[in-house]
This record gives structure tokens, sequence and C-alpha cells, in this order.
């Protein structure tokens, strides 16, 4: 059974890993800054992306890829794999899940075998899902049970984040005008978590330190009664600051795998340069 899997440019997939060998496909998404367009890990970096956000003042926007793209993209690789898995960023945050979903309402008479997955995640957690994916797949397990398994591994995914940007999270829509103003006067940042998809709000900082260590206190927590393998260290371009952090986290954690992964340019036109969080994926209850 060969299985394609297609996935959007907010997951993290090193450009090596993205390949027919590996059968992972990545759809761009697009960075719209003032008038000139950009497509996300195609032309434009995160390092570029922040240098043009400090640089020009102009309004940028994130825009999903089209349906007629997925439309495509899922005819050509009909040609070469029996089924195609379309998993994307969570459709809270962008209407890429939404523009997979009609391509292959459209494709259903003759092309029924299309599964497309909201992961209601963001980033590695992304790519996490697609990994465990081909690992079931590798072990015989038919395409439908992936399905049912990857959305109850979903289900399991804890992603918490503290943002970089309280301005760029303002102007991109995901937070009130209310919450910004008194983020802003009052130094308070947010500490958020993704809830079934969505940004909520778990807790009030006042420094970076008291962010890192409320996540670390909601890690502590889920470790109380559930096993968790590895952690992702999600970040901008703050990378030395993720290392550090993993650094102490592994002293306390000596069982658990940690890595640090870059968030993307996409997420960081929203969360900004300094955005740093943590995500795992409960692997059972402890007894």
């Amino acid at each position: 059974m060969r299985i394609a899997w297609v996935t959007d440019s907010t997951a993290f997939v090193p450009t090596h890993s993205s390949s027919k060998e590996n059968h992972i496909y990545i759809v761009p998404m697009n960075i719209l800054f003032g008038e000139s367009e950009y497509q996300d890990g195609v032309d434009l970096s995160p390092e570029e992306l922040f240098f043009k956000l400090k640089e020009e003042k102009v309004e940028v926007k994130t825009s999903q890829p089209s349906i007629g793209t997925f439309k495509k993209l899922f005819e050509e690789l009909s040609k070469e794999y029996d089924y195609i898995f379309s998993i994307h960023v969570s459709s809270h945050f962008s209407g890429t899940y939404s523009s997979a979903h009609q391509a292959a309402e459209l494709l259903k008479e003759t092309l029924p075998n299309i599964i497309c997955i909201d992961s209601k995640v963001i980033s590695n957690p992304l790519t996490e899902l697609i990994l465990y994916g081909q690992r079931l797949q590798h072990e015989g397990m038919a395409p439908l049970q992936i399905r049912e398994a990857i959305e109850k591994r979903i289900a399991s995914c804890e992603t918490y984040v503290m943002v970089g940007s309280l301005e760029q999270l303002h102007k991109s829509g995901r937070m009130s005008g209310l919450s910004f103003f008194l983020g802003s006067v009052l130094n308070v940042k947010p500490m958020l978590a993704i809830e079934d998809g969505k940004l909520e709000v778990k807790d009030k900082v006042r420094s970076i330190k008291k962010g890192l260590n409320s996540m670390a206190d909601q890690l502590n927590r889920a470790l109380a009664n559930k096993r968790i393998s590895k952690v992702s260290v999600l970040h901008g371009l703050n990378r030395g600051d993720a290392l550090e952090w993993i650094e102490q986290l592994q002293e306390q954690y000596p069982e658990i795998e940690f890595g640090a992964y870059p968030l993307g340019a996409v997420i960081g036109v929203h969360a900004g340069a300094n955005t740093i969080g943590i995500s795992w994926f409960a692997e059972d209850e402890v007894n």
C-alpha cells in the first residue's frame, strides 16, 4: 500500500526530509508584504521575514494555499499512490485544511482515497503526527485504522506557547484589543495553550523566566499520570534560548528526548521572533 503524505509549510519538515523518497509533500502557505507575495519556505525564510517586519512598515498577512493547488497535487499524486493523507495546521489558525478538504470533495468520485485531517496543532507536532502515521503504515496498519489512530493521538497533544510579540498577535486578529492593551501597559505576557485547535490563555506572567517555569509546571502536571517520551521545544529566531532551556529540562527529565524546532515564517508573522513554546504527545496513563 503506497501512501503519500501531504502537509503545509507550517509543519517543521527539513528540506532534505521532504522528498519523493520520504513520500512527504509540502504545500507552501502565502505571505503578503504589502503588494508583494512570497511562498513560505520557498522564497522567504524566517530570518528574512523578521528582517522585513522590522525594516518595512507595511501590512503583513498570510493566506492558505488555494483549492486548485491541492486539487492539482492530489491528481498528480494519485498516479503513483493508493492513498493520500493530507494533514494540516489547525483549522482555527488557517483555512488550509478547508482548502484541502474542498479539493478532496471535488475529486471524491474519481479519487475516493484522499483522507484530510485537521491536526489541531502547529509546527513540529504536526510533523510528529505524519511520522507517527508513517510508522503505523510500515507496521502494516490499514489506512482507515491509521486515520483513527492519528485522530486519537491528536487528542493526546498538549502545546503551550509564550508569544514573542503581543503586537503581532493583536494585528493578526488572534488577540483582543483589550488583552493587547493590558499586556502592553502592565507588561504582562500571556502563556497560551492550544486546546482543541484554539488558543486559550492559561497563565499571565511578567517575565520570560516565569513563563518558562509556568510551561515546565504544565509538563510536571502531565507527567504525574501520563508517560511522555519526547518533548518538542518550539522557537522563533531565539534558538539559543530554546537550547538553553532544553539543557535545564534535560537535567530534570533525563528519560525524555528533547528537541528544538523552528516555528517557521507563517507562525512568526502572528507570534513574533522571540516566541518559545513546548509540546508533547502523551503515550498512555501511568498506573
